[in-house]
């Protein structure tokens, strides 16, 4: 079992992200996280899913998935050759001492922090989504009031030249 991440390129039409989804359910698969946006075309979407399994299944939902109406391309995406990013952004509340080893902490793995308000205050970080986990693990022991995590977003290195059939 291991973290996989693949990208549909799908018409822009209503239900279709309920398709997808409604796929992955039908064959127990986990979707982790999943990211729609728009593209350089006002009528393709980028659909982003990351999931756990072994290879024999990720095979399978990508086979499947390529068979939808509105898929126009369908890809893994491999880290070793790609950029995969998320979004974090946690509220915390800490008295002045632990404040100063909280900014060290935020520092250290390249976080910001975006807003000071009375007695809290927000880091944001735009990482890989394992230096987002390893970051949650630093700051497990400080009192976290609120967390909001995106989904991933992934695009691969190099000049690729997708044609959509």
């Amino acid at each position: 079992m291991k973290k996989q991440c693949m990208v549909l390129l799908v018409e822009n039409n209503a239900g279709v992200l309920a398709r997808v989804s409604s796929l992955f359910m039908q064959r127990g698969f986990n979707i982790d996280s999943l990211t729609v946006s728009s593209t350089d075309s006002p009528n393709i979407s980028r659909i982003t899913v990351m999931t756990t399994g072994d290879n024999r299944t990720f095979s399978q939902i990508m086979k499947q998935t390529g068979k939808l109406v509105e898929a126009k391309m369908i890809f893994s995406v491999e880290p070793e050759f790609s950029l995969i990013r998320e979004i974090l952004m946690v509220k915390f509340s800490c008295d002045t001492e632990e404040l100063e080893e909280l900014k060290k902490i935020i520092e250290k793995f390249g976080a910001h922090i975006i807003d000071m308000s009375y007695g809290c205050f927000v880091a944001e970080l735009t990482e890989s989504p394992q230096k987002i986990d390893d970051f949650l693990d630093a700051v497990k022991s400080y009192k976290m009031i609120e967390m909001c995590r995106s989904g991933a977003i992934a695009l691969e290195r190099g000049l690729i030249d997708y044609e959509l059939n």
